[in-house]
């Protein structure tokens, strides 16, 4: 059954390759930001609808959420798609390759399960605003990932420098692992004067923004080599010869587990109140999702990894370091077994993800055709999970195991 079912798949992906490329350039034509994403939102809905899918548009309360499902009884599996972008470059970080993949996982792995009377079902899960919003952090508390589910699949694109040591042989990884992330914005109130005439009755919260940022740097020299701190002015004030009486920051702070990003946090807490106290300015912290760092399955990741050798294709099962990058797909991983891959899209050796010229690699038909290769492996991991009673009891077990 399982030869067959890869014959389906492959036929359903490759017959849809024309309707899913427009698709997929389209999307990559029409950057969005996370929450923002109604163009994309319309085209991926518009397209399962034309498949006759129930979709639900606006799922759990996010406008730009959606949901398709087929199948009853037995096991639940979750595709998970995003598609948001990021401001000012676009899709360079893939994400209308990401989209594209995982509809043709959903689809092709569908018409598997309607020729073969499987049980099951499986489910497509739009996930808006991965880029910094904490979308899939907002849908596990809305309700979207059951604790029951079977197991949650995904892949991102990325250039071969950046998940291989030595590029060239293998063409994907399976076990990709990201580490934590704290999110949050920082807001400095002081008080406006002349800078000139009487600077001594201003509250500068500039300075404010200027230490915090310097507290942050000094502190980078006692951190641990695999973690990291990024900030960034957003409002630094209007003129020079006023006092800025307001600054807004964002800040990423980021380590390999959670427990050590919430010890990392503390210490940059305090370089940014101290920053506060020294300049006499009020301070308020705005928080996001906080991202959780990404745990690899290992039965799932041999799957796949057997499943994408039958097309040719050779993928490395396990990252031989954690990448200093954070997904909020590691907030799924933590509550249910999940599987996020990544496949290799051409790029230059000094272009990887969220590197503006990351987002025209992501626009090229080689990099459509890897996305496609990889949904394959993705849809026939799901069926196995769906007809294997032994392939789900060990993929929960690798999760209960796992106390990364």
């Amino acid at each position: 059954m399982l030869e067959e079912a890869r014959s389906i798949v492959t036929s359903t992906i490759d017959g849809a390759d024309s309707e899913l490329h427009k698709i997929n350039k389209a999307l990559h034509e029409n950057p969005e930001l996370g929450y923002e994403e109604h163009f994309a939102h319309q085209t991926i809905t518009s397209y399962l609808s034309s498949l006759g899918f129930n979709v639900k548009k606006h799922a759990y309360g996010f406008d730009t959420s959606f949901e398709a499902e087929y199948g009853s009884g037995g096991r639940l599996v979750i595709i998970c798609a995003e598609y948001d972008a990021l401001p000012g470059i676009g899709h360079s970080c893939g994400h209308n390759l990401i989209a594209t993949s995982s509809i043709a996982t959903f689809t092709a792995a569908v018409e598997a399960m309607k020729k073969h009377n499987i049980e099951g079902r499986l489910r497509i899960l739009g996930t808006p605003a991965e880029e910094g919003g904490g979308g899939k952090a907002k849908l596990i508390e809305a309700g979207a990932f059951p604790k029951d589910t079977a197991a949650a699949i995904m892949a991102h694109p990325m250039s071969a420098h950046q998940i291989f040591y030595k590029p060239g042989y293998y063409q994907g990884l399976a076990g990709l692992k990201l580490i934590a992330s704290h999110k949050f914005k920082t807001e400095f109130r002081g008080k406006p004067a002349h800078a000139a005439g009487e600077p001594w009755n201003g509250v500068n919260a500039l300075d404010a923004a200027v230490s915090a940022y310097a507290n942050v740097g000094l502190l980078r020299q006692q951190m641990e080599p695999d973690e990291r701190v990024h900030g960034v002015i957003e409002a630094g004030g209007t003129v020079p010869n006023v006092i800025t009486d307001y600054t807004r920051m964002n800040w990423n702070v980021r380590s390999p587990t959670i427990e050590r990003a919430a010890k990392l946090l503390a210490r940059v807490k305090n370089c940014i109140e101290a920053a506060a106290l020294a300049s006499g300015c009020k301070l308020e912290y705005i928080s996001s999702p906080t991202y959780l760092n990404l745990r690899a399955n290992k039965t799932l990741c041999e799957l796949y990894a057997q499943e994408m050798d039958t097309l040719g294709t050779k993928i490395q099962i396990n990252q031989e370091k954690m990448m200093n990058a954070s997904t909020d797909m590691g907030n799924v991983s933590h509550i249910i077994p999940s599987f996020h891959g990544a496949f290799v899209i051409p790029a230059e050796k000094d272009v990887s993800a969220h590197h503006p010229a990351f987002a025209a690699c992501a626009g090229t038909d080689e990099g459509h055709k890897a996305a496609l290769n990889c949904a394959k492996g993705m849809a026939m991991l799901a069926l196995r999970v769906l007809v294997d009673e032994n392939v789900a009891k060990r993929t929960k077990e690798d999760f209960e195991q796992d106390d990364e």
